[in-house]
């Protein structure tokens, strides 16, 4: 086998490639568009689709391939992108009749070329408007047999209004769109000089609307380098209990948000939502969430836009062709560039009509020079012996070139009159006056700008429209952190004597059997609380660890729960003797020990700034520990020893320890016989200190 250098290989035959796409196909150019944008609206505009009726799209489809041949379905798909009914551009070139489908939507998928129709939008008059008088250059198609314009003259900036995306090889282009008028008024500020042009432009505007959400110094960055993000939201209006989206972020579809919010609520992170259903019709977008009572919608909100689509980046990077060569630009520059492609247009144009205008009087004078001596002119042409001898005795005669020579022998006789003459000599006049003011444009700057400026502020008065997206400078936000990203809801917790610990919705309570255990396992501990509160698990060891409630998966009553040694890492011998839910903090817990002591610890001690998850020296541990409970300070404390005799203590006679690992107060005697094994909460009104057997 020969070997090849892997770099000379590449060179050869990909990087052709790679050029080809990046020039040819991928990236727009500074008139506004792509190739395949270019060729299948040239296609329409020698259609006769910029005047006429509509024709089906198969048709222009079909066209379109003698200078685009990637395929139909290719070429539909550039089409559908680009009329009025897909909803994708802000000013769109093609006035569609049928289903398109919708840039929103990912399954309302567009009907097949036969059945829709289009012709040119009426703004594609300023787009082609001067491409008959050579304002552009052409080259030849695919297979040299027809011409195509290499650019359009558009009299806007095109490439500004209307987004546009691609991949290369190697690089993309994502540019946003603006609105028309803001584009119009900064580029005729700026052809006037005035230096804070750039303030016209408010924001990127997006046909889908949606809000802004409009940061000054991320917003300049943008605006000059042609590269950074932005967030873009969702509109909604509250309306009974629930909630109606009516505009979307650009970068979306309805569907993904649905399924998104979908996956939230089947996992349960978010609980607060009865249905979400697409109710879009021929009016509009329109999705509407039905809430459960009680819920707050505008935190709801805030929670979605945290988690869903309806609020997402925007991702800018202005990346376009300059003569054929990619280059990021910011807007001011891309203005600066279309006002020098404009100028060159209008030269070219000049330059065409100067030509066409010149030959013209070229003409004309030589008529003019044979008036003077008519009745020789026509001697002469009566006395030629040939055709082919009148034209050398006509310029001979008369010294007039062999063009004009030409042209005076085609004329009628009839024409010989002086009206005809009177009307040639204006004719002179006229093409005079005109040829000077074109020449006078052409070589004139401040001209060329006055001719743009007119343009501008005629498409502006023409086809402008209010701005789709909002700007949002001050948005309603509750700082939410992860705590008000839960849902809270009412459950019931419990805990087994094999380490077992059961999170049970009261919803999923009542609808369930009976507990499932394991085999001699029972239920030690079990509490109605909240999910959104924190949750102590106390160990033999002395130990405390602390979790969010919510981070505990829910379980149902036919499951066996979580195996508390998996979640909290506990040691081989160690295991988890009581659980206590807390909100705040506030409560008190009283601790047994085998030596008659009670330590009363509140739980305030085992709150950390760091909010770490294990604690060590949680309570005593120089004496074995025989329960816990926490009581209210109008509770009492009953204590029992191992002759199962008790005693009783009202719980705020018991001061708290100001320790968590304080042995405490000596509430029980203990004998060398006897000792503390079970402590509890008091039922009813026997008098603290006594003692039954």
């Amino acid at each position: 086998m020969r070997q090849q250098n892997i770099s000379q290989t590449l060179e050869t035959n990909y990087m052709p490639y790679a050029m080809s796409v990046i020039v040819s196909r991928a990236l727009p150019e500074i008139d506004g568009f792509k190739p395949s944008h270019r060729k299948l609206l040239y296609t329409m505009y020698k259609m006769g689709l910029l005047k006429s009726s509509r024709t089906k799209s198969a048709n222009i489809v079909g066209q379109t391939m003698k200078l685009n041949p990637h395929g139909d379905s290719a070429i539909y798909e550039t089409m559908v992108r680009l009329t009025k009914g897909y909803d994708a551009i802000n000013t769109p070139y093609i006035d569609s009749k049928g289903n398109f489908g919708k840039v929103y939507s990912r399954d309302m998928a567009y009907a097949a070329s036969r059945y829709t129709e289009a012709k040119l939008h009426d703004i594609c008059e300023t787009i082609f408007s001067d491409i008959e008088e050579d304002s552009v250059d052409f080259i030849d198609n695919y297979d040299g047999k027809m011409k195509e314009p290499v650019l359009l003259p558009t009299r806007f900036p095109a490439i500004l209004v209307n987004a546009n995306q691609g991949i290369a090889v190697g690089m993309a282009s994502n540019i946003c769109g603006f609105n028309l008028g803001e584009i119009c008024d900064a580029t005729i500020a700026y052809l006037s000089d005035d230096k804070k042009f750039m303030s016209y432009i408010k924001a990127p505007d997006f046909s889908t609307g949606g809000e802004i959400i409009y940061n000054i110094n991320e917003m300049k960055h943008i605006l000059k380098t042609g590269k950074g993000s932005f967030k873009v939201r969702a509109t909604y209006k509250i309306i009974n209990n629930s909630i109606e989206i009516t505009q979307i972020p650009y970068t979306t579809t309805i569907e993904t948000i649905i399924d998104k919010i979908e996956d939230l609520i089947k996992s349960g992170k978010i609980k607060e939502i009865n249905d979400v259903r697409d109710e879009t019709d021929l009016s509009g977008l329109k999705l509407t969430i039905d809430l459960k009572r009680g819920v707050d919608p505008e935190l709801l909100m805030q929670k979605l836009f945290m988690r869903t689509p309806l609020e997402d980046s925007f991702s800018c990077n202005f990346n376009i062709l300059i003569d054929g060569k990619p280059a990021v630009m910011g807007v001011s520059s891309i203005i600066k560039e279309w006002c020098e492609f404009r100028k060159k247009c209008i030269i070219k144009k000049c330059n065409f009509n100067i030509d066409k205008m010149q030959k013209r009087h070229h003409l004309l004078e030589g008529l003019q020079e044979i008036f003077l001596d008519i009745d020789k002119a026509i001697e002469i042409i009566r006395g030629a012996k040939s055709d082919s001898a009148v034209i050398p005795t006509l310029i001979k005669a008369f010294t007039i070139s062999e063009l004009q020579a030409e042209f005076i022998a085609e004329i009628k006789l009839r024409n010989l009159n002086e009206q005809y003459l009177l009307k040639t000599k204006t004719e002179i006049i006229t093409l005079e006056k005109e040829i000077k003011k074109l020449q006078g444009i052409v070589e004139s700057d401040l001209k060329l700008k006055a001719l743009i400026i007119k343009d501008l502020t005629s498409i502006k008065k023409k086809y402008n429209c209010d701005r789709k997206t909002q700007i949002v400078t001050k948005v309603n936000t509750i700082d939410l952190t992860e705590h008000h990203l839960i849902t809270d809801y009412k459950l019931k917790i419990f805990l087994t004597k094999g380490q077992y610990f059961k999170k049970v919705s009261l919803v999923s309570l009542r609808s369930s059997g009976e507990q499932r255990l394991k085999e001699n396992d029972e239920i030690i501990y079990e509490m109605e609380t909240n999910n959104k509160i924190d949750i102590l698990f106390f160990s033999n060891k002395a130990r405390v660890y602390k979790m969010k409630l919510y981070d505990i998966e829910d379980s149902k009553v036919s499951q066996l729960g979580t195996y508390l040694p998996n979640i909290l890492g506990l040691e081989e011998d160690e295991k988890i003797i009581y659980t206590y839910p807390t909100a705040d903090y506030t409560e008190h817990i009283f601790v047994g020990f085998e030596n008659g002591y009670v330590a009363k610890i509140p739980l305030q001690l085992y709150v950390t700034k760091t909010n770490r998850k294990k604690l060590v020296n949680a309570f005593y541990s120089k004496s074995t520990c025989v329960g816990m409970v926490v009581l209210k300070e109008d509770e009492t404390l009953a204590v029992q020893r191992s002759d199962d005799k008790c005693a009783y203590i009202k719980a705020q006679r018991i001061e708290p320890v100001q320790k968590r690992d304080a042995q405490g107060k000596k509430v029980l005697a203990i004998t060398k016989k006897t000792y503390m094994d079970k402590i509890f909460v008091k039922n009813g009104d026997d008098e603290d200190g006594s003692i039954n057997s």
